[in-house]
């Protein structure tokens, strides 16, 4: 039955049909690349080899979400995929351990924020010209400045650091 899925979401994503609708049947695969590491302040990324292989799981609505930087025996992700409230294009992330990260589906895209150890991570999945991209953005939870009067005119406004970037573009593999 999953070769039926990767073979059908393969069919799909051939077609050029839009991705609305038809999240994650058609991302349903192995996917494979590099993620480039941008740090705020630094010249060079640092670059990573990245996979996320997405899979049917044992029960409707709910779907592998295996994330692996490097080797998987250096960093595997092994989450769960899991439809909240598709009709509002509401999803979750479980890390199956404790922590649950929830994500939408606007525009097309996967999109997420989550704060966690004094940073916000805004994450952003998508396909394109048959590509699964991928982007984070890390940025410090707390401002670094207030501006603003604080009134209607001139609201307070705060600014935060943008510490780093992350790019991944990654092609199906199976």
């Amino acid at each position: 039955m999953k070769n039926f899925f990767a073979v059908f979401s393969i069919m799909i994503s051939l077609s050029g049909l839009s991705q609305t609708g038809t999240f994650p049947q058609n991302w349903i695969g192995n996917w494979k690349g590099e993620l480039k590491w941008f740090k705020t302040g630094v010249k060079e990324p640092q670059t990573v080899v990245m996979e996320l292989r997405i899979q049917p799981a044992d029960s409707l609505n709910k779907y592998t979400w295996h994330l692996i930087y490097g080797l998987p025996t250096e960093d595997s992700r092994p989450y769960t995929l899991i439809a909240k409230d598709t009709a509002k294009g509401h999803w979750i992330i479980d890390e199956n351990n404790g922590i649950v990260l929830d994500q939408f589906w606007v525009a097309d895209k996967f999109c997420g924020a989550f704060t966690v150890m004094n940073s916000t991570i805004i994450s952003n999945y998508w396909v394109e010209n048959d590509q699964l991209m991928i982007e984070f953005f890390s940025i410090s939870a707390k401002p670094i400045i207030t501006t603003g009067n604080g009134t209607e005119n001139s609201p307070s406004v705060d600014s935060y650091k943008v510490g780093s970037y992350q790019k991944a573009i990654l092609k199906r593999t199976e």
